[in-house]
């Protein structure tokens, strides 16, 4: 399942590093952070989607703790 967010993200380089930490969660098929959109595409397993999304947005919010995702 693919699903797009409005997310809020305070710069490029975060933006990059969320991704990457996103894309090595265990059932994520691909991921996008967008900064110059404030969008967030995730790309997950369609069983574990919600609990795959939660994740990401903890695993996101290690790394830039202003990361939030409107749901």
């Amino acid at each position: 399942m693919k699903k797009k967010f409005k997310c809020e993200i305070d710069c490029a380089n975060c933006a990059a590093k969320v991704e990457d930490a996103i894309k090595k969660i265990d059932g994520v098929n691909d991921a996008k952070v967008n900064f110059m959109m404030q969008k967030f595409t995730l790309d997950a397993d369609d069983a574990r989607f919600d609990e795959i999304l939660k994740e990401a947005v903890k695993t996101g919010r290690k790394i830039e703790p202003d990361f939030s995702v409107e749901m």
